[in-house]
């Protein structure tokens, strides 16, 4: 599932259970809309949330998101790992390994 955070959602309750890979972009972002196909066809089997930092700067400052694209894996709520740049399906899917 391919989810863009919108203004009703809580980030903390949308990401607490199961497997979420959580994408902080930009519109602008060249690497981003590169990602962009890659992320659609991986949130097919799986959970995607893309935030985009223009929109939602705060948050992406309080988890020190400098660059974008940044990739951050989480599961039940707890981050796994960290993506940053343009990266392929096979480098995602360790994410959560």
């Amino acid at each position: 599932m391919l989810k863009k955070l919108n203004h009703d959602d809580n980030y903390d309750e949308v990401i607490k259970s199961g497997e979420w890979l959580v994408d902080f972009s930009a519109t602008w972002c060249g690497p981003c809309r590169m990602l962009e196909p890659i992320l659609e066809a991986y949130g097919k089997d799986k959970n995607v949330l893309q935030v985009d930092v223009d929109e939602y700067g705060d948050l992406a400052m309080s988890f020190g998101i400098m660059s974008v694209p940044t990739l951050l894996a989480y599961k039940d709520g707890k981050l796994l790992n960290k993506s940053i740049g343009l990266v392929d399906k096979e480098t995602i899917d360790n994410l959560f390994k």
